[in-house]
């Protein structure tokens, strides 16, 4: 037993000073660590403003697999725009690096198509492919447009039809163009005012009498729409309402738009397994959009392009079930889920789930695509003007707002390098969203400055 010990003794002065040093250096950072994560002590419960709503937490992290603080987050929340999360994932596990925009058979002197669901036709808001435009412009065959694939309804289950004139509610369609909002402009007070599409002039009125100040209105099921011509306007004003889709409709604007006639071919025809295809623009030009400026428009269509993906047919009930089914049956709570946008209330989250979906996506994407993707604190989208950080972000994150909720997930690096995921919901508060805002930023910048 002594020559043993000795021989220890004698092996332990022969291991390398390095070795023996990263050794010591490893055990004072995990040291260092788990200190860091006792001192993380957020309080939330004790906070004055979340107190004056319904507020739930998780904090995640991706390197360990486990989370770091939790409140209220098995607890269900309206997400609001939280839902595009979903509807991203959803996209990037079913959707290829190119949007399809619309399949074609031509049959003698005839060219069938039928959309796919691509908002990106002549959508202002994105970069323009000519190939979709060219195509059917300068196609010898007539142009039949066949709407038989879609099987949805125009609005999402629960949403305000109130809101119909409004620019953030476009209905869905198979074959959406000017992202099924009419586009109006005025360069200066009194004079003309510019419409896309043009041939939508013809159906606008003024009235004087009209009620709502600086604002376009639309009949509710058609597309005549009404100027008060005695409201306030400065220089270069500009309007964005839906209009109303049905398939005539859409033939009458591609006619005016492409300079040649368009028909409906009111059939069930289906498009056929051998059908054609076009593809417009990259997938990342649409989620971009959906995630930076929250566009509910093109997170509607991802879904009904992700059905068409799956079935051939435009359907978001069915994809976001085949979605739960097969992408996040093993979140901790089941996820109520019926949008792509969350514009319906009906959604309901758990903090903790949305962080599990956070944590599939940046296992799905590199590093820079995931950063690129969602908008970054102080730098670009939502959040430009909130999580300020100098010239380097720390946050980038999803917002969710409707009227007394705000929401807001995603991904954060800390000071020190770690990146972490995060959920933090508010529901049912009636003090303004500014002070829920404020006090949020203060909890993300401790937690950027102690972890």
């Amino acid at each position: 037993m002594k020559y043993l010990t000795l021989t220890v003794l004698i092996l332990a002065l022969l291991v390398p000073e390095s070795a023996f040093s990263q050794r010591q250096k490893r055990k004072k950072a995990r040291a260092e660590e788990k200190s860091t994560e006792r001192r993380l002590d957020l309080k939330l419960e004790a906070s004055p403003v979340f107190s004056k709503s319904f507020t739930g937490f998780a904090l995640y992290d991706p390197g360990k697999g486990e989370m770091l603080y939790e409140y209220n987050s098995d607890k269900y929340f309206t997400p609001a725009s939280n839902t595009k999360i979903l509807t991203l994932y959803t996209s990037l596990r079913m959707l290829s690096d190119s949007i399809p925009a619309l399949q074609y058979q031509k049959q003698g002197d005839l060219l069938i198509f039928w959309g796919t669901g691509d908002p990106s036709f002549l959508n202002p808001h994105l970069e323009q492919n000519s190939q979709v435009f060219n195509f059917l412009k300068n196609s010898k065959e007539q142009l039949l447009f066949c709407p038989a694939n879609f099987k949805d309804q125009r609005y999402g289950s629960g949403w305000m039809w109130g809101d119909f004139p409004y620019s953030y509610q476009a209905e869905k369609s198979p074959f959406p163009v000017y992202s099924n909002v009419a586009h109006f402009r005025q360069a200066e007070p009194g004079s003309a005012i510019e419409v896309r599409p043009k041939f939508l002039k013809n159906l606008l009125r003024y009235d004087s009498t009209l009620q709502v100040e600086d604002y376009i209105g639309r009949e509710e099921f058609d597309n005549r729409f009404t100027v008060n011509t005695i409201a306030p306007r400065g220089r270069d004003v500009e309007w964005h309402v839906p209009f109303r889709y049905s398939p005539s409709f859409l033939a009458e604007m591609l006619t005016d738009t492409l300079g040649r006639p368009v028909h409906v071919l009111d059939a069930k025809m289906i498009p056929p397994p051998n059908a054609n295809m076009l593809y417009s623009l990259r997938s990342d030009s649409l989620y971009l959009l959906m995630m930076q400026e929250s566009d509910n428009f093109i997170a509607e269509q991802l879904l009904l392009l992700c059905s068409w993906q799956r079935t051939g047919l435009l359907n978001t009930e069915k994809v976001i079930d085949f979605s739960k089914e097969n992408f996040l049956d093993d979140l901790p709570d089941e996820p109520k889920w019926v949008d792509g946008s969350g514009l319906s209330r009906y959604n309901l989250f758990t903090p903790r789930s949305l962080v599990m979906v956070l944590d599939k996506i940046q296992r799905t994407v590199s590093r820079q695509r995931l950063l690129n993707i969602f908008p970054a604190g102080g730098v670009s989208g939502t959040i430009k003007t909130n999580y300020r950080n100098g010239g380097t972000p720390y946050v980038f994150a999803k917002t969710g707002t409707l009227r007394n909720n705000h929401c807001l997930s995603g991904y954060l690096i800390t000071k020190k390098g770690k990146f972490l995921i995060f959920s933090f919901m508010h529901n049912n508060f009636t003090i303004s969203t500014s002070a829920i805002k404020r006090e949020m930023e203060q909890v993300l910048r401790q937690i950027y400055e102690t972890m």
